[in-house]
């Protein structure tokens, strides 16, 4: 793919990549990279940020869907939890979980079965059920945005910078329930992170972006053990410490590879 802005700032420059039914894909790269804006070049959001894909396609379950609203989307099984986690602050927890469902005709049986299981995949949701979504910690209103996209019953999720201002034990608390949604329900994940060796950790296959173009991939433990990702993502190396002058040259011809 390739996005553009405002008909002038060039984002993305033939990104290209797949997630595989039932997997867990990480998206990695620094700050404005272009995590979010692939993401939401999948979800179809881009329009209302004055963007647009400009080369290239979006295909879910082998039909091309870059054309389609966000809404139809949904609809056929794809959501995303988009950066911020943008809850309803005004609404409860359960008020909030209960607009995800709107895309779905259910009775009322169904929408409490619904809510069932996402509240034991999240059984904190369930103890702040009656809380405003604003009044809520940063942990749980990210849970709760994660929530909100199961009730749609999606077959894969976009997940944007899920550890964004979340403490450690958060993080891998919301990481483990990804990764058991990913087991039990088989859903998909694409996870947009810049937290790499937690991403790693939990993906089965990786990609690195970099000034909007993939300079990377592979399996997620292959990436995890990459000396040129420990040193530039991780902050470790097991090669021999270099001195300033080759790091600025090897900063420079990091670059140009990009």
């Amino acid at each position: 793919m390739e996005v553009i802005y405002d008909h002038v700032i060039l984002v993305l420059k033939g990104v290209s990549l797949q997630v595989p039914q039932g997997k867990i894909v990480a998206l990695l790269g620094a700050n404005g990279a272009g995590k979010s804006t692939t993401m939401k070049s999948i979800s179809t959001l881009l329009r209302g940020e004055r963007g647009d894909v400009t080369k290239g396609s979006v295909e879910f379950k082998g039909e091309r869907v870059d054309q389609l609203t966000p809404n139809e989307l949904v609809k056929r099984g794809l959501s995303q939890v988009m950066e911020g986690r943008h809850c309803f602050g005004h609404l409860t927890v359960e008020e909030n979980l209960l607009t995800g469902a709107y895309t779905r005709s259910l009775s009322r049986a169904d929408l409490k079965e619904a809510l069932e299981k996402v509240y034991h995949y999240f059984p904190r949701l369930k103890e702040r059920r009656n809380s405003q979504a604003g009044y809520t910690s940063g942990g749980e209103q990210q849970m709760c945005a994660i929530g909100r996209s199961l009730m749609a019953k999606p077959s894969m999720i976009l997940l944007d910078e899920p550890s964004m201002g979340l403490a450690p034990q958060i993080v891998e608390e919301i990481f483990e329930i990804v990764k058991d949604l990913n087991s039990k329900e088989n859903v998909s994940f694409l996870v947009a992170e810049q937290n790499t060796m937690v991403a790693l950790r939990y993906a089965d296959f990786g990609y690195i972006l970099e000034n909007g173009r993939v300079v990377m991939e592979g399996a997620a433990q292959d990436l995890a053990t990459n000396e040129d990702v420990k040193e530039f993502y991780l902050g470790v190396s097991g090669a021999e410490r270099k001195s300033f002058r080759d790091m600025k040259f090897y900063r420079r011809r990091k670059r140009w590879l990009a």
